[in-house]
């Protein structure tokens, strides 16, 4: 049992899985780090200098300074701020292995069978010219 679990761990796939993972979750953070650090601040500024990450809805009901005071103290929140950066996380990765994807599906692309050039005499099931009417090995019609 210990060799077949050991072969099926080596095979290709399941190393290909695992290299995915490591590459998924590095480009997971870099994505994570576009949103955050370039993109979420140039709209923050376009909004009037809002910090996505810092908008919440306060459900208790008393007034926190900053989102770090209110988890502090243990109030229930609503963060939809980093809601929203999550979000904008997703469709960027989905986009990009979205193209991905397309790219690799194009270099993939199969080519369409040829139409085919012979085919078998019902007769004497020689290879004949697509075109011929006559089997030139038995000389039965086509």
């Amino acid at each position: 049992m210990w060799k077949e679990f050991r072969d099926f761990a080596m095979k290709g796939n399941m190393i290909d899985l695992a290299i995915g993972i490591v590459i998924g979750t590095a480009f997971g953070k870099i994505i994570t780090s576009l949103v955050n650090d370039v993109l979420m601040p140039p709209i923050g500024m376009l909004l009037g200098k809002v910090d996505f990450s810092n908008l919440y809805i306060n459900l208790s009901g008393q007034q926190y300074p900053s989102l770090e005071k209110a988890v502090e103290a243990g109030a229930p929140l609503l963060k939809y701020g980093l809601f929203l950066n999550t979000v904008i996380d997703f469709l960027i990765v989905a986009f990009v292995i979205f193209l991905i994807i397309k790219q690799i599906n194009r270099f993939n692309k199969e080519e369409p069978p040829a139409e085919p050039t012979t085919k078998d005499c019902p007769f004497c099931w020689s290879q004949v010219s697509i075109k011929a009417t006559r089997c030139p090995h038995c000389t039965s019609e086509l």
